[in-house]
């Protein structure tokens, strides 16, 4: 890749920096993208340490507010769980930031966009098919498939050494010796050590959430509210906090959920290119969201949408850890996931206490339940002799099964 106008996603760490310099070293202009998506970075260090690097303009873009309301609350209202377990966190903002990376490809006029993805993991996919979905003419510079850049760099020694003769700064650390992805919806914590799936996580991997074993001994009480399947209103019952905003409200439950020891979750998953890998999320508010929101549709939403919906939600995970955002097939989803969040409104209780998200009652103005009709005491307008026939019907189709079935059996014991 010679002498192109290139939009290189950047974090400033090891990999994008070394891959920023090797760029330019080959003639190229090379704009440093920096998606602001909550990580914990200093922003201004990151900036300095690009254009010392030599890229000719970086762009520190701020995502959080989008991020929030675009794609974390979707991925809520649809329950998205991958793998029934992993709520995704690394996935969604994947093509947020290669969206706004193509917006500024095209206002730049750049005809290249470029990532620091390995080939081996799921993050090329998710960028790479967000690129082309979005722009189909742009040109994509994946340096961990070009064939001069491996000759170049075989694994982290080689980046490391290349970084200290180009006068680049490495944080040389043996301190968290694996691989991390931050923002506002989780950290994940990968590769290195952690590769052995039988290692026991030192507690000091953890840095987004406590520890449950060190969370408060003392429970947090705290109400949800939502319209629509979308959380509007968290309210702490104990201290009175309220946060409407978008944003403030994710941020906020993060917070609740970081101090119990909400979120966490060790697991080996399965990669969209076939390899298993073990990783480590820590998801406090995202968890909050996701159990809430499976509690207020209990008793808001109707028994046969739910089963359609529940069939629809793992293919919607799947689409996302896969990649497949920006895809007719997620336009297809979506619509339907929004149709069924119609009259998903309504207040969950809950406490926070240890890693756990206590559900503790809901209401809602969109309420299915009728407690004349469930109660166990009183009639409330439903006959229990019907119940008699209703079973009947449903027992037509055992019966005719068995009779089959004790046939079959006394053949078998005739003919021996």
């Amino acid at each position: 890749m010679k002498n192109q106008k290139i939009v290189l996603a950047y974090s400033g760490g090891l990999d994008t920096s070394v891959i920023l310099k090797w760029l330019i070293d080959r003639g190229n202009e090379v704009i440093a993208y920096v998606a602001d998506v909550g990580q914990d970075d200093n922003f201004g260090e990151v900036r300095k340490k690009a254009l010392k690097i030599g890229a000719s303009e970086v762009i520190i873009d701020d995502l959080k507010h989008e991020f929030v309301t675009d794609f974390i609350f979707p991925a809520i209202r649809a329950n998205a769980i991958y793998e029934s377990r992993y709520l995704l966190g690394t996935a969604l903002a994947r093509p947020l930031i290669a969206k706004r990376m193509i917006e500024t490809a095209n206002k730049m006029e750049a005809g290249v966009v470029s990532h620091g993805a390995t080939g081996k993991g799921n993050d090329q996919v998710r960028f790479e098919l967000s690129f082309y979905a979005l722009n189909p003419d742009i040109i994509v510079f994946s340096p961990w498939k070009d064939a001069e850049f491996l000759d170049q760099f075989r694994g982290r020694t080689d980046l490391i050494k290349y970084a200290e003769e180009a006068g680049i700064p490495v944080k040389a650390t043996r301190e968290r010796p694996y691989s991390e992805d931050d923002n506002l919806m989780h950290i994940s914590h990968e590769a290195g050590i952690l590769e052995d799936p039988a290692l026991k996580a030192d507690i000091k991997v953890l840095s987004k959430i406590t520890h449950p074993y060190n969370a408060p001994d003392k429970a947090e009480s705290i109400t949800i509210e939502f319209k629509d399947g979308t959380p509007v209103k968290v309210t702490n019952n104990d201290d009175g906090t309220v946060k409407t905003d978008p944003l403030e409200l994710f941020t906020y439950v993060n917070e609740l959920g970081s101090k119990h020891g909400v979120g966490l979750l060790d697991m080996v998953e399965n990669r969209f290119v076939g390899i298993k890998s073990r990783g480590i999320y820590e998801t406090p508010g995202g968890e909050i969201l996701f159990k809430a929101h499976q509690d207020i549709e209990g008793i808001a939403m109707d028994r046969e949408v739910m089963r359609l919906r529940n069939m629809l939600t793992p293919k919607f995970a799947e689409l996302v850890y896969y990649g497949f955002w920006f895809s007719p097939e997620m336009d297809f989803l979506m619509a339907a996931i929004k149709k069924s969040q119609e009259l998903i409104d309504g207040k969950v209780y809950l406490s926070l206490y240890k890693g756990n998200v206590i559900i503790e009652g809901r209401e809602s103005p969109s309420s299915l339940y009728d407690q004349d009709l469930s109660s166990m005491d009183i009639e409330g307008g439903f006959d229990q002799k019907d119940s008699e026939g209703f079973i009947k019907i449903n027992a037509v189709r055992l019966m005719a099964h068995h009779a089959i079935v004790s046939r079959q059996f006394k053949n078998h014991i005739y003919s021996i």
